[in-house]
């Protein structure tokens, strides 16, 4: 059964679809079979490995319709990434599922039969605490908080973090924390660093030692449909994301070994 990750912060411009797209193809290029599931309305994932929803499908209509996600996932310019993809139709899903029985279940329900297939499954959330992010929430084993190194990123945190427990404690009790990720870091910034070490002292070991860098690349890679690691794999960014994806491998490889390793993935 694959591994499925909720990359989620309800705070935007934190690099969370940055993350979500550029640790999959890390993952995928590294031999691990992949799937992106895109359930912002944005549809910036989709776009950053340049499969915008079209008529073949979208997670719309497995939230929405109940359409099997085998019918509809599709592959990506890298082999073992497959993508689910979403358009701005996703904003009305919301609003339909309100009155849905199950509304909570639906994606969990929607990826059932295609679990099996992947190592890993990322789920990119929107940025707000609403029921898609719950649907998420529901399906994932694990959270992945990206956390931009800011003051008001910590502030953000405690909501998530609340969030997170709620649904612990309501639909999921065996939701974990997976670990926070520092994105838009930049060393020659003093809050920067302060914002670093605070996180670290306060979580510790759930904190990823990789810190993802402010870096151009990784800006400039969406517009051309690519994840960085295709347009630029020798960028700063492109290195940092393989350096996650190695990290969070590990994490991967060491739970499986044993429950007490290292202490990681505990709940917040």
């Amino acid at each position: 059964m694959g591994r499925v990750i909720a990359v989620a912060n309800q705070k935007g411009g934190v690099g969370k679809t940055t993350t979500a797209v550029n640790l999959a193809a890390a993952l995928a290029l590294d031999g691990r079979t992949t799937l992106l599931v895109d359930l912002d309305p944005q549809a910036s994932a989709s776009t950053g490995v340049g499969s915008r929803g079209t008529a073949e499908g979208t997670v719309y209509e497995v939230l929405v319709e109940g359409r099997p996600a085998s019918e509809v996932i599709r592959p990506t310019a890298i082999d073992r990434l497959h993508v689910l993809a979403a358009t701005r139709d996703l904003v009305g899903a919301e609003i339909e599922l309100v009155g849905a029985s199950s509304r909570e279940h639906r994606l969990h329900e929607g990826l059932a039969t295609v679990r099996g297939r992947y190592e890993i499954v990322l789920i990119d959330c929107p940025p707000s605490l609403n029921l898609l992010t719950v649907n998420a929430l529901r399906t994932a084993d694990t959270v992945l908080i990206p956390l931009q190194c800011e003051y008001y990123a910590l502030e953000g945190l405690t909501a998530l973090l609340d969030t997170v427990g709620r649904v612990r404690d309501t639909l999921h009790p065996g939701l974990a924390l997976e670990g926070l990720v520092l994105t838009m870091y930049d060393g020659r910034n003093s809050l920067a660093r302060q914002v670093q070490d605070e996180v670290r002292a306060h979580f510790g070991d759930q904190v990823f030692r990789t810190v993802i860098p402010r870096n151009v690349r990784l800006s400039e890679s969406p517009s051309h449909g690519l994840p960085v690691l295709l347009y630029d794999p020798t960028s700063r960014g492109a290195s940092a994301y393989r350096a996650l994806a190695r990290e969070l491998v590990g994490q991967l490889d060491r739970r499986t070994e044993g429950p007490h390793a290292e202490g990681v993935g505990q709940g917040p």
